[in-house]
């Protein structure tokens, strides 16, 4: 699973984002960090463009909906 199907199933808190961040910068994966995370195109412009806390709000709503 990757941090988003973790982070909304409850499984991990927000803050472990940069545990998979530090994993994703020192691997080989070739997939993009968005990919590695499980972010969509949205999610991925928010968390550049805005901030970490404005993607915690977007996927806390997604998880709320499930």
């Amino acid at each position: 699973m990757n941090f988003k199907e973790r982070f909304l199933a409850g499984e991990i808190e927000f803050d472990e984002i940069d545990s998979y961040i530090s994993k994703w910068n020192f691997s080989d994966d070739t997939r993009t960090l968005a990919q590695y995370l499980g972010l969509n195109e949205e999610e991925e412009d928010v968390f550049i463009s805005v901030s970490d806390e404005a993607l915690e709000e977007l996927l806390l709503k997604q998880r709320k909906q499930r």
